[in-house]
């Protein structure tokens, strides 16, 4: 099963090898990690998604919280979370394709980010499941490079919720 873990951290230099010489150290798989300051200089949220049962889940989850330099560890399993992915893809198109490959870019609400004589290279961002899905779309035409992010989450906030400061502890 798939699990997305959020770890605030510190926000300075060898972070994240840590983290990821932790997860090598105890032969536990990333299937995807991103990285990125928060709104606060000082922090980082790393969002890794790993897939397994919820005992290694919760190993993982345990290990990564005992580091130094991570300040909280959250699991999203069981909670409303909104993620995105973000592909940039280059896809064949020649001129006789372009209104076909064009009209499969709308289809997505995917965004043409560059264009040449033989290949367009499109923007696409959302679940995990829609950038598959555009991938699967793309192959008759020739999928000439792409490259992926990891996926970002956030667990949504209730109406109740919204309203209320989280103070960190």
């Amino acid at each position: 099963m798939k699990h997305i873990l959020s770890a605030l951290v510190q926000n300075k230099p060898g972070v994240l090898a840590h983290v990821a010489g932790m997860f090598a150290a105890r032969a536990f798989n990333i299937d995807s990690l991103t990285v990125g300051r928060t709104e606060d200089p000082t922090l980082s949220r790393m969002t890794i998604v790993v897939i397994g049962n919820d005992k290694t889940v919760e190993q993982v989850r345990k290990q990564l919280a005992k580091i130094i330099t991570v300040v909280k560890v959250q699991d999203f399993a069981g909670l409303d979370v909104v993620t995105r992915d973000l592909m940039l893809i280059s896809v064949a198109c020649p001129p006789e394709k372009r209104p076909e490959v064009l009209a499969l870019i709308e289809m997505f609400n995917a965004k043409v980010v560059d264009i040449a004589t033989k290949y367009v290279m499109v923007e696409v961002s959302g679940p995990e499941s829609k950038i598959e899905a555009f991938i699967e779309a793309c192959r008759p035409y020739g999928i000439k490079n792409m490259v992926r992010t990891g996926s970002v989450a956030m667990p949504r906030q209730t109406r109740a919720a919204a309203g209320d400061e989280d103070t960190g502890k």
